[in-house]
């Protein structure tokens, strides 16, 4: 037995995200979209995030473009640029807690998430910082993913997936994915392991260092 939280990333997606939340539906299974807030510009992205927060999943912020890791963008700007701009597209579809995810340059969990005006921005807005602690890289191994999903399920009590609703085939696999992990006895939740969430509600609930980069004392002041 364990508990496992999925979470989808840089979608809305017209080809992929309607399986998935018909998928999602099928179980009763409700989740976290962290979308990317270009992405909401399109009118038919828009409509798949209301659509996923009407049925009851959460939409979280995960960045404008998606391009570079906060963490290595130089400038004040960046917070507003990639944060800010993006909850404003999410608009009031958003979550009470202000769900945002960095992104990791491939799933790392290191200095490339953060930096200090980063950090100033997610507090004086009260957003919750969300991670994650299994992410089987579906996006470079679309067929052989799930294996690897499996097994960091079995490896801890509470798993925080990071999956991707994106046209690379990956998503093909998710139901045997699901009809596998029940099997295995998992109880799936929507909320976050405590240890995935170092701020919540603008408040910084874990030690953080590991995850902020020294960018702007070198280059900004």
């Amino acid at each position: 037995m364990y508990d496992l939280t999925l979470t989808f990333d840089n979608g809305p997606d017209p080809d992929v995200t309607p399986r998935v939340l018909d998928i999602l539906g099928e179980r009763g299974v409700k989740t976290t979209f962290f979308v990317i807030g270009e992405k909401l510009a399109d009118p038919e992205r828009r409509d798949l995030a209301v659509r996923a927060h009407g049925e009851g999943h959460w939409i979280g912020n995960h960045t404008f473009t998606h391009t570079i890791p906060l963490g290595e963008q130089p400038g004040r700007g960046t917070a507003e640029n990639e944060i800010g701009r993006t909850q404003s597209a999410i608009g009031d579809l958003a979550h009470p807690q202000r769900w945002f995810r960095p992104f990791g340059g491939g799933g790392n969990l290191d200095t490339r998430l953060l930096k200090l005006s980063v950090i100033d921005h997610l507090t004086r807005n009260k957003h919750s910082c969300v991670l994650w602690n299994a992410i089987p890289r579906d996006w470079d191994d679309p067929d052989g993913w799930t294996e690897r999903a499996l097994d960091q399920c079995s490896r801890q009590p509470w798993t925080l997936m990071v999956l991707h609703d994106l046209p690379t085939g990956a998503m093909d696999h998710l139901e045997r994915f699901l009809d596998r992990v029940e099997a295995n006895g998992a109880r799936f939740r929507q909320d976050f392991p405590p240890q995935c969430v170092p701020i919540r509600s603008g408040e910084i609930a874990l030690p953080i260092n590991d995850y902020v980069s020294s960018i702007e004392e070198s280059i900004e002041q």
